[in-house]
């Protein structure tokens, strides 16, 4: 921002379906090359917020700008048009078509009143490159491809819409840290190149690394805008609740090292499956388990009892 003509305004935007307030006299102001996150929590209103940008819903009231000139959209092909795109967290492909089908489905370029192939593959080609997934063959099946690659196929596909704005909703949740990594240099390139990226994510370590500004969202109003990194997390926390974040995790409680357990398991020892694991749980005590998979810890669902063929010197 920073004094830069803003590329699109949102000025008193309100949203209602029946008596459920969705966004209530909302403000967001957009700049070309920059990084704007989107904060908030679930029920904030920040969905919606998109979905009236992206042309997915119309606003009970208020109004929009692009260029300095009033804009409404009544679909979300009118969006794209005008330049702003949207990578929803639920992602659009047709399983069964070829990653250069989906990324061109919108408009496939033509030649004598049929699908031009060679120039479809082209387009495919340069959009997942500018994705930095051209390892994706633009032939391959969509339904062939590991969800941590359609995700890639997706950024492709909106990329190649050609936006002025690009709005990512959870953008990076499915996506293997090899492929977040790609993504955060194609949006940081993209914003050297002058894009504007709105960017929505529950993960504080990448609106850290990526946003230039941000804006927090509570009970569908803005309730705060900042430079990115002039706020600590727990500052950020407590606008978005709207109290403060000790109220919400305080101070956690002493336990007393000679507390008798609850539950206590020495030497146990089940398969392949664990090898010689101890644990103990005292009152009043929370006891959180790591593993690589969520089979390993459904293991302890019923602690009454060691299962069948499990060994362990001590249960209780």
């Amino acid at each position: 921002m920073d004094g830069a003509a803003p590329l699109f305004r949102m000025e008193g935007i309100s949203k209602r379906y029946g008596g459920v307030r969705a966004l209530e006299k909302a403000d967001l102001t957009v700049t070309a090359g920059d990084i704007h996150a989107i904060l908030g929590e679930n029920g904030a209103g920040k969905s919606t917020l998109i979905k009236v940008m992206a042309g997915v819903v119309a606003p009970d009231e208020g109004t929009m700008t692009l260029d300095g000139r009033a804009v409404s959209f009544a679909s979300p092909a009118a969006a794209n048009q005008a330049g702003i795109v949207c990578i929803f967290q639920e992602l659009s492909l047709i399983p069964e078509l070829s990653v250069a089908d989906n990324i061109v489905i919108s408009d496939p370029p033509k030649r004598f009143g049929m699908i031009d192939r060679k120039a479809q593959r082209r387009i495919a080609e340069q959009a997942l490159a500018r994705a930095g997934a051209s390892d994706i063959h633009p032939r391959a099946l969509v339904k062939d491809l590991p969800l941590s690659r359609r995700q890639m196929v997706e950024i492709a596909k909106a990329l190649a819409r050609k936006p002025r704005i690009l709005i990512l909703d959870e953008a990076t949740s499915a996506l293997t840290a090899a492929d977040v990594a790609k993504v955060f240099e194609v949006l940081k390139r993209l914003r050297s190149e002058g894009l504007a990226l709105l960017y929505i994510s529950h993960r504080m370590n990448e609106i850290a690394e990526l946003a230039d500004h941000c804006t927090v969202f509570r009970n569908g109003r803005n309730v705060a805008s900042y430079a990115a990194g002039s706020k600590s997390d727990n500052e950020v926390v407590e606008l978005m609740i709207g109290r403060e974040y000790s109220h919400i995790f305080p101070p956690k409680p002493a336990v007393a090292p000679t507390a008798t357990p609850v539950l206590e398991a020495r030497n146990l020892s089940w398969a392949d499956r664990l090898d010689n694991i101890s644990l103990s749980v005292r009152a009043a005590c929370c006891v959180a388990f790591l593993a690589s998979s969520c089979s390993t810890v459904n293991l302890f669902r019923s602690p009454a009892r060691p299962r069948p063929a499990m060994t362990a010197s001590a249960w209780r």
